[in-house]
């Protein structure tokens, strides 16, 4: 069979299909995957076939990828949900698709449409997941797999400080490392678009690196902090590790509501609090987190969605 996916150009919408890709070729399955060129690298590394349909950079719509329909004629495409366009131009050619989320269902009005109908594999522990999501939409669950590119690696354990690619600012993280290096622990941060250069003298035990392999090194961490993107969120939970969540902005803010809720995470309004808020971090976030990665991992593997791939296509 052959299967298309299609996400867009950013780490936080490409990385989380990956994992199903790579369970979808070794099962057999002829995989392309449309996106643009900036996520080819992991793409192509993993045997993915990337390309970029017309001259699309970031987003696709419907009439960039109808060629390429045309021109492979995928027996399923796989889209995830930041790209209704993908979906349309699968429905207009005939061929079966599948939504494929990036973590809980966000709220409206943070600039992505919310997709409705159809298939959706869920990647997120039906416990925190939207209920009213679950209620309403066809959902195939799928364990959350994280994936990064191989890179440096840290012994635990340590504090892990990511702000995103998109929301961090120099001084936010560097009030936060500040008081983070207050507990006397190992700190290791992402900067992201932040120059690590921009954050001035840093306190002893503070490794500061603008990108990290953060698949390798959230198990090493005995808390997470972060900005509340599904990714980190996905990933911490699978490790059992508990979080500090500083919402920005998008969905970030629901994801912390459910993980504080939850019992796995505590959210922070006010950076200049955040030595405070780590260390009432306590045995009770500890075990929700654990009960959280317990439920992931009973969820179906990709090579286990994989192999239903044809039934859902109809085949």
């Amino acid at each position: 069979m052959r299967v298309l996916f299609a996400s867009l150009a950013s780490v936080g919408h490409t990385y989380p299909l990956i994992p199903l890709a790579v369970a979808a070729r070794d099962a057999g399955h002829e995989v392309h995957f449309a996106a643009g060129a900036e996520v080819h690298p992991p793409l192509a590394a993993n045997g993915l076939n990337p390309f970029r349909p017309a001259d699309s950079f970031y987003e696709i719509y419907a009439e960039d990828l109808a060629p390429e329909l045309d021109r492979l004629r995928p027996d399923l495409v796989i889209h995830e949900w930041g790209l209704p366009g993908a979906a349309t131009a699968a429905r207009e050619a005939g061929i079966p698709g599948l939504w494929h989320g990036f973590g809980r269902r966000y709220p409206d009005g943070i600039g992505l449409e919310r997709p409705a109908g159809g298939v959706h594999l869920d990647i997120c522990p039906p416990s925190i997941q939207d209920k009213d999501f679950l209620a309403a939409e066809r959902t195939v669950p799928l364990r959350p797999v994280p994936f990064s590119e191989p890179g440096e690696t840290f012994d635990g354990p340590l504090i892990y400080l990511t702000l995103g690619t998109a929301f961090g600012t120099a001084e936010l993280l560097t009030t936060a490392i500040h008081g983070l290096a207050k507990l006397g622990r190992p700190v290791v941060v992402a900067t992201g678009r932040v120059d690590p250069r921009d954050l001035g003298p840093l306190p002893a035990d503070v490794t500061v690196r603008k990108w990290l392999p953060q698949a390798g090194l959230v198990p090493h961490a005995d808390l997470v902090v972060h900005h509340g993107g599904s990714g980190t969120t996905l990933g911490a939970l699978a490790a059992g590790v508990p979080q500090l969540v500083l919402p920005q902005g998008a969905d970030q803010f629901a994801n912390a509501a459910a993980l504080t809720e939850a019992g796995a995470a505590i959210t922070v309004d006010d950076v200049a609090a955040i030595a405070d808020s780590a260390a009432a971090i306590g045995a009770g976030h500890r075990a929700a987190a654990r009960a959280l990665a317990d439920e992931i991992a009973r969820l179906p593997a990709p090579a286990d969605v994989a192999r239903q791939l044809p039934d859902l296509a109809g085949r």
